[in-house]
């Protein structure tokens, strides 16, 4: 089967340990032809190329820029992906006949794509749910839904909307984002009832965030070592996040609860991350000194898995204004290095369920400082090698490429490999 997969990430190499590249390598691993379509953005100064790497065609993609930059150049560029990634693939995939299309949100401006390949093709089409746009735009003030202003949620949501249309299954993160499209969208709600009564199987399930594997927990002296190098406390508590530091993570109420914590004597706060909200936390760090916070613009990607594992707890922040249910993938770096996990969230998200009824972690909403003080006082005081080991096997039993790989083939595969 010739599979082809479409991302706005830059997709580096497919031997990288993350999550598109490890569930590529599973449909490689069971004999399977892939096909990237990736994007390079203007600032990196290079062409589109196609190379072939370990078994994987990858063809990357320049595309303006949409990331590290302002919303207009953002919303231009995000609009314009369509047409060039539609030019790429006419020309270096015009004879490949594609079998499966799986594609990611964000963005949801792919879905002309999608429909040209599934119609010339006769592919079928999977949609990895991650990203519910452009609500999430209006929960936090970034658009409207009335006025003349709304005209650019409306031409987004019609895009949405298409996208759906032209998906033949829709794999989302958990149950809540299940729930919430079906909510939502009255057409999904209509297909996916025709379908259980025809098949006994709608056309949108859980198909959650995986990843290969591997154990990235150390020892306690390489642990010491790595405390040691990037001047982390040997004796506290110390709390990680890493990750994107933009406007979804409400990073002016993270600052409020680190500002909270400035005094605590057992706790140390590790942030490691970039984005547009950068430059505030660097202000209120430099602003106030306080002895337990350190933050990292950057960090090389295998040493950052070794400080996450030098860690006690991983921390996940989501605005509290969210409607739509959230889950972010950077649990999963947390629970491979068998760290507990404290979700500081909105209420429409099920990530903080998840992590507390499985008992792998706390949870508190993002909108009281107080009760995330609470959660930093039980985080210190308990068994956090037994708790981190509870995510552990979670990790094994939900989050794995194999089963991920599986769910995506179950319905949608009725050709032999070829």
């Amino acid at each position: 089967m010739k599979v082809l997969f479409l991302t706005i990430g830059s997709f580096p190499s497919i031997e990288d340990h993350e999550m598109y590249p490890d569930l590529m390598r599973e449909f490689l691993r069971h004999g399977h032809s892939v096909y990237v379509v990736c994007a390079r953005e203007r600032r990196m100064r290079v062409p589109t190329i196609y190379v072939k790497e370990n078994g994987a065609h990858i063809l990357k993609v320049k595309i303006g820029n949409i990331t590290k930059t302002n919303i207009v150049e953002k919303g231009i560029s995000t609009i314009l992906i369509e047409r060039l990634y539609l030019a790429a693939i006419k020309k270096h995939f015009k004879d490949i006949k594609f079998d499966l299309v799986i594609y990611p949100t964000p963005p949801i401006t792919l879905c002309g794509v999608v429909d040209y390949i599934k119609k010339r093709d006769h592919a079928r089409t999977y949609l990895l749910l991650k990203d519910i746009f452009p609500q999430n735009a209006v929960d936090l003030g970034m658009m409207v839904t009335f006025g003349w202003k709304s005209i650019i949620y409306r031409y987004f949501r019609k895009k949405e909307k298409k996208l759906y249309r032209v998906s033949d299954k829709i794999g989302c993160m958990s149950s809540a984002n299940v729930e919430y499209v079906l909510k939502h969208n009255i057409e999904v709600r209509k297909r996916d009832d025709e379908e259980r009564k025809q098949n006994g199987r709608g056309i949108i399930e859980v198909c959650p965030n995986c990843v290969e594997i591997t154990d990235t927990s150390i020892s306690k002296e390489e642990g010491i070592k790595i405390r040691k190098k990037y001047n982390i406390p040997p004796d506290k508590t110390v709390f990680i996040y890493g990750g994107n530091l933009g406007r979804p993570q409400g990073i002016e109420f993270m600052l409020k609860c680190l500002h909270s914590q400035r005094k605590n004597d057992e706790a140390f706060f590790l942030i490691v991350g970039n984005g547009t909200e950068y430059g505030s936390v660097k202000r209120y760090v430099d602003k106030y000194k306080s002895k337990n916070i350190a933050l990292h613009q950057w960090i090389p990607t295998n040493e950052y898995e070794k400080v996450v594992a030098a860690c006690d707890v991983g921390m996940i922040f989501l605005d509290y204004r969210f409607t739509i249910p959230n889950f972010p993938s950077r649990l999963l770096s947390y629970l491979s290095a068998k760290l507990p996990v404290l979700a500081v969230t909105d209420r429409a998200t099920d990530v903080g369920k998840v992590i507390v009824e499985n008992g792998f972690g706390w949870w508190c909403g993002s909108n009281k400082v107080d009760d995330f003080g609470k959660m930093i006082s039980l985080a210190c005081n308990a068994d956090r090698k037994e708790i981190g080991l509870a995510g552990a096997r979670y990790l094994v039993d939900n989050y794995t490429t194999e089963r991920s790989y599986e769910i995506i083939v179950k319905d949608n595969v009725s050709v032999e490999c070829r």
